[in-house]
């Protein structure tokens, strides 16, 4: 699937849009990218940023399912290029964070971008919710992206040649939505966390930035959220639909490349739902 061509098979002849072909925006770049097993905006990430010639460190909580994007990530590696490496790692476990960045440097030597994607959500209002479903959404989405900015920076900052770190925040750090209280919050920390962060990091030459999807399609939504409600989210979207996780990890590679080193402390909307 490459160039821009686009494909008509969308709702009422809509054109829907295909991944571009690389350009090597990220060649000679090692990335480092969490929660990317399976098919959501993580994996989406790595494949981009393999796409466009870097070398790319993997990792996720689930053993199995990240060997699995591992192996799938390793046939769009450039002949005589790294394959990915493939990391185990909780982001809600400190030891296991700084394991994967020890890894990426002995594997590679360096690594320049640190992508954190890992988050968790649900559906529960906030009468009902229990202290146990609220801590463990902080902990993986706001806290777990702390522990890996921590890593990535103090790595980084040893290392002398600046970098980059793009996280993942989300749309509902601006806008309110029943039943996603913890995750909302999470998400507004994270963006906080992103703008405060790239103040202390600009002396180092590191740029912190981060992207705010509102509705990504994949299928570990329906794990949180019934088809009607995907459904009614994706009719506030002026486009008419939700966008492909390919399409986040666009602007993702884009905020990781040489396109954007005047943007730190932004948060980038990957939206086109109604005001």
């Amino acid at each position: 699937m490459t160039g821009g061509t686009p494909d008509t098979s969308g709702e009422a002849g809509i054109p829907l849009p295909r991944p571009p072909s690389g350009h090597q925006l990220l060649e000679g770049k090692v990335v480092v990218v969490t929660a990317a097993a399976g098919t959501g905006i993580g994996f989406a990430t790595a494949r981009r940023c393999l796409e466009e010639g870097a070398a790319v460190v993997v990792s996720d909580s689930h053993e199995r399912r990240l060997f699995e994007a591992a192996e799938a990530l390793a046939s769009l590696a450039a002949p005589g290029g790294e394959p990915p490496l493939a990391v185990l790692c909780d982001v809600t476990v400190e030891a296991q964070v700084q394991n994967l960045y020890d890894a990426a440097i002995e594997r590679f030597g360096q690594f320049d971008v640190a992508v954190n994607n890992a988050g968790l959500g649900g559906q529960v209002e906030v009468a009902e919710m229990t202290d146990d479903q609220w801590s463990t959404v902080l902990d993986v989405t706001l806290t777990g992206t702390f522990r890996c900015m921590r890593a990535a920076l103090t790595r980084l900052y040893a290392g002398g040649t600046g970098g980059v770190v793009v996280n993942n925040a989300s749309v509902l750090g601006w806008r309110a939505q029943a039943g996603q209280a913890h995750y909302a919050a999470a998400k507004a920390g994270v963006m906080a966390l992103t703008r405060c962060t790239a103040v202390e990091a600009a002396p180092h030459g590191v740029r912190v930035n981060a992207v705010a999807p509102s509705l990504a399609l994949h299928p570990f939504l329906n794990r949180v959220m019934s088809d009607e409600d995907l459904e009614a989210l994706a009719r506030r979207e002026v486009l008419g639909r939700g966008a492909e996780v390919w399409e986040v990890a666009n602007v993702i590679a884009f905020l990781a490349s040489g396109y954007s080193t005047f943007m730190t402390g932004e948060v980038v909307s990957v939206s086109s739902q109604h005001p």
